[in-house]
């Protein structure tokens, strides 16, 4: 498994939506980046800045933060701490 270090954070993204509340489904093409997902790992931390998420967590992150990375045909993503916008 990956085992992001310091203050990164590995994020599963959320599946994106394919259908609205009306009932339209949403084609591939025009679906937008999720920005939701559940930690599946952190890393220990700052010095100077304990982990404020922990594995297991459900958060909204920045539209265009970390790194995207692929890991035995599943997708995930690598962000810093700081780009994590709030805990659900």
């Amino acid at each position: 498994m990956i085992k992001p270090l310091a203050d990164r954070v590995l994020i599963e993204p959320k599946e994106a939506e394919t259908k609205t509340a009306a009932g339209i489904y949403i084609p591939d093409t025009a679906k937008e980046k999720p920005q939701q997902g559940s930690v599946i790992a952190c890393g220990p931390g700052k010095k100077d800045e304990p982990m404020e998420v922990k594995v297991g967590d459900q958060v909204i992150y920045g539209k265009y933060a970390g790194t995207e990375v692929t890991f035995e045909d599943k997708k995930y993503l690598i962000v810093k701490q700081s780009d994590i916008l709030a805990v659900l």
